[in-house]
């Protein structure tokens, strides 16, 4: 399959930003309709809300905490240019910030996919490397099919039914290996996760965990391949100062999430450039946590640049000296489009 330069990104991700009012009503401007809603009060303390198209609009599950899926008045539909917002607090409260990462998949609730031992619900955009898919456990090795025609560089999946973490998969870490979303936790060895075995152009495999195939139980998967110009899954090395390393993605990124995978207990951080989240503005969300957004000076902040990003903090959540950190990056725009010339940088 040729790996081509996606010339505009945000056909595929845009950040939304809004004030929530306690109305029912419907928000435009994402430029697409999305299929993955992730959203944040960036003035409270709520929870963050994640919504998809394949579980269906009302079904929650909140990436800092361990909760089993909820049905709630937040997004109550996903349209062609946005979304429709229902009354829940944590995403319409009256006077609240917010802010809503979307994603673009295939625009549906999902078509069966065969190609693993467990069938699956799969919505899928090849061209976007992004699939989100919906299964049942059995509780002893199986395979899954993702959709993607490429193999998964990152990989999320949620118990829905049960009080379970979220397990992350990153090619980095290897099937080895995994992390766990909701907490601060460093990597761990777990075969019953990802079964030690790295996915493929087609599935990938889980164990009998209890976060990825418990038996009878419903999960959600986000499933993610690198796409030239529009995503990167990557790891870098810490230095411990402010001049701290460079990652390059060859593209300007508009959404960045980092996590430190050898030491600590440092947080998920969440930067995109929607917000004053990057450069010298000091603003950022943890995935994590509930935390309203950081708003001080802050040494975990970082440069977005036209081909990449600039470590510019010494803390630990992203540029320990030596520590290993792991990222995913979504694109603003390409350094170069799909003709070999470079976009101007802004």
């Amino acid at each position: 399959m040729a790996y081509t330069t996606i010339d505009d990104p945000t056909i595929y991700f845009n950040t939304l930003l809004y004030t929530g009012n306690s109305t029912a009503r419907s928000l435009t401007g994402v430029g697409f309709q999305p299929d993955w809603v992730w959203i944040k009060s960036r003035s409270n303390t709520y929870h963050h809300e994640l919504f998809d198209s394949v579980r269906g609009a009302t079904k929650g599950l909140n990436s800092n905490r361990t909760n089993a899926e909820e049905t709630r008045s937040g997004i109550t539909s996903f349209d062609s240019d946005g979304f429709s917002l229902g009354t829940a607090g944590r995403e319409n409260n009256n006077g609240d910030t917010k802010v809503a990462w979307n994603w673009k998949a295939g625009n549906s609730s999902g078509s069966s996919n065969s190609n693993g031992s467990i069938t699956s619900t799969v919505s899928v955009s090849t061209d976007a490397g992004f699939s989100i898919l919906s299964y049942t456990g059995t509780g002893s090795n199986a395979t899954i099919g993702h959709g993607l025609g490429l193999v998964p560089a990152w990989i999320i999946t949620k118990n829905r039914d049960a009080t379970q973490p979220w397990r992350i998969y990153h090619k980095a870490l290897g099937a080895t290996f995994g992390m766990i979303l909701n907490d601060t936790s460093v990597k761990d060895d777990d075969n019953t996760a990802w079964n030690d075995t790295e996915p493929t152009s087609s599935v990938f495999s889980v164990g009998s965990s209890a976060n990825t195939n418990n038996g009878s139980d419903d999960f959600i998967a986000y499933c993610f391949a690198e796409k030239t110009g529009y995503s990167k899954f990557g790891s870098y090395v810490g230095n411990g100062n402010a001049d701290g390393t460079f990652i390059y993605t060859g593209f300007k990124p508009a959404w960045v999430l980092i996590k430190r995978t050898d030491g600590g207990t440092d947080n998920w951080n969440l930067y995109d450039n929607k917000r004053l989240g990057y450069n010298t503005n000091y603003s950022f969300l943890i995935a994590n946590e509930n935390n309203a957004e950081n708003t001080t000076t802050s040494t975990a902040n970082l440069d977005i640049l036209s081909n990449g990003f600039k470590i510019r903090g010494s803390t630990g959540h992203t540029n320990t000296s030596g520590g290993i950190y792991i990222f995913m990056a979504f694109a603003e725009s390409p350094f170069t489009n799909s003709n070999g010339v470079p976009n101007n940088a802004r």
